[in-house]
C-alpha cells in the first residue's frame, strides 16, 4: 500500500481511516480504536493525513507530525460537499480525504500547544462572563416582581444589591432578603474570579512579543492581541488581510448573478467571540477618535457622519484586522497614520 493522503474521521473512541494513492485510488479502508490509532499512523509511509478541523483535531495533528507527516485540518463546512451518500464514518472520511486533494482547498494552522492555553483561558472568562450576566438579568428580574428597580449594567446591580441589604425599609421578606444575599456572594465570587483571569491574561499578553505589537493598534488591547494570536498564529494561511477579515466574518455578504452584485451585511463567519471582541474595541476607539487628526480618524469620523456608530465600529474592526494581518505576517511594528490635510469635521 502506498498512501500517499490519508483522511481520518475523528471521533472518540472509533476513528476510520481512508488512504489513496497517488492516482486517487482507495488503498486502504480501516476502522481502529483510539488506543491503537498512532500505531497504525506509525507504520503507514510519510503522507499527507487529512482531519476536520474540529475537537482533539489539534492534539492529534502534532502527534502525526512528530511522525512525520505533513498535516492538513479543513473546515467541516468544505468536506460537507464532497459526501457522496448517506452520512456515515466511511463516507466522511473518504470525504475528507478527497477535499485534501483539491489544490484549492483551504486549510487550517495546527495550533501549538501554548496558543490552546491562550485559548483555553479565555474560553474559560468567556464562560463566566456568560454566568454573571445570567445572574444579573435572574436578579433584576427577581427584584422587579416586588418593585425593586435596577436600572441595566452590572456596575448597577454591583452597587446596588449591599445598599439594598443594608437597608431594613427594603420592603423584602426574609426568604428574598436571604436570596438576594446568597446571589450577592456569588456575584462577588464570579468578579473576583474574573479579575484573576484578567490578570492571568494580561501576564501572556506580556509574554508575548506579537501581542504587544498588536496592541499599539486603536482599539485593540490585552484580550483582543491574545485572542488573535491564539487563534491564527503568525496568520501564515492567510495570503492577505481581507483573507483574515473574511475568515473572521467582517466582510459583507454578496449574491452575484448576470453581472450584478448585491452586497449585504457582514457574513459572521469564523469565530464569533473574536468577531465580537474586535467590534467592541472599535467601538470603544470610536469614542475617542474625533479626538485625533490622523487620516484613519478622518475616515472613520466621516464614515459615523454618513452610515452611523454601528457601521463605522464594523469598517473600523475590519481595518483593524487587515493591520494586524500585516503586522504578524511580515513581523512589522505598526505605525499610525499621518496627519490628516484638513481638520477632522467631527472635531
Amino acid at each position: 500500500m502506498q498512501v500517499t493522503t490519508l483522511g481520518i474521521d475523528l471521533a472518540k473512541n472509533v476513528f476510520r481511516l481512508h488512504g489513496c494513492d497517488a492516482r486517487g485510488k482507495a488503498v486502504l479502508r480501516k476502522q481502529v480504536g483510539r488506543r491503537q490509532l498512532l500505531g497504525v499512523i506509525a507504520t503507514l509511509p510519510r503522507c499527507v493525513v487529512a482531519m476536520e478541523a474540529c475537537a482533539t483535531a489539534h492534539y492529534w495533528a502534532r502527534e502525526f507530525e512528530k511522525l512525520g507527516h505533513q498535516v492538513r485540518l479543513i473546515g467541516p463546512s468544505f468536506v460537507k460537499p464532497y459526501v457522496k451518500t448517506n452520512k456515515n464514518d466511511a463516507s466522511d472520511a473518504e470525504a475528507i480525504c478527497e477535499a485534501a486533494s483539491r489544490p484549492s482547498m483551504r486549510f487550517v494552522a495546527v495550533k501549538t500547544v501554548a496558543q490552546q492555553d491562550i485559548q483555553a483561558v479565555h474560553r474559560v472568562r468567556h464562560q463566566l462572563v456568560k454566568t454573571r450576566t445570567a445572574l444579573i438579568n435572574q436578579t433584576r428580574g427577581l427584584l422587579a416582581e416586588y418593585g425593586v428597580i435596577i436600572p441595566q449594567g452590572a456596575g448597577n446591580v454591583r452597587r446596588a444589591l449591599p445598599v439594598m441589604l443594608d437597608d431594613p425599609d427594603n420592603r423584602l421578606s426574609g426568604l428574598i432578603h436571604e436570596l438576594v444575599g446568597e446571589i450577592s456572594e456569588r456575584l462577588r465570587f464570579i468578579e473576583g474570579r474574573l479579575h484573576q483571569y484578567d490578570l492571568r491574561i494580561q501576564r501572556l499578553f506580556r509574554q508575548d512579543e506579537r501581542c504587544q505589537r498588536l496592541a499599539a493598534v486603536e482599539g485593540v488591547g490585552p484580550l483582543v492581541a491574545t485572542a488573535l494570536v491564539a487563534a491564527v498564529g503568525n496568520a501564515s494561511e492567510f495570503k492577505s488581510g481581507r483573507e483574515l477579515a473574511a475568515y473572521l466574518g467582517l466582510v459583507p455578504r454578496h449574491r452575484a448573478s448576470g453581472g450584478r452584485t448585491i452586497l449585504l451585511g457582514i457574513s459572521k463567519r469564523g469565530d464569533r467571540y473574536l468577531r465580537t471582541l474586535l467590534i467592541h474595541g472599535a467601538r470603544s476607539a470610536m469614542r475617542t477618535i474625533e479626538r485625533h487628526r490622523a487620516a484613519r480618524s478622518v475616515w472613520a469620523g466621516r464614515l459615523k457622519l454618513r452610515r452611523g456608530s454601528n457601521v463605522a465600529a464594523v469598517a473600523l474592526a475590519n481595518k483593524n484586522a487587515r493591520v494586524m494581518w500585516a503586522l504578524l505576517s511580515r513581523g512589522e511594528n505598526y505605525r499610525a497614520a499621518p496627519l490628516a490635510a484638513r481638520n477632522n469635521p467631527c472635531g
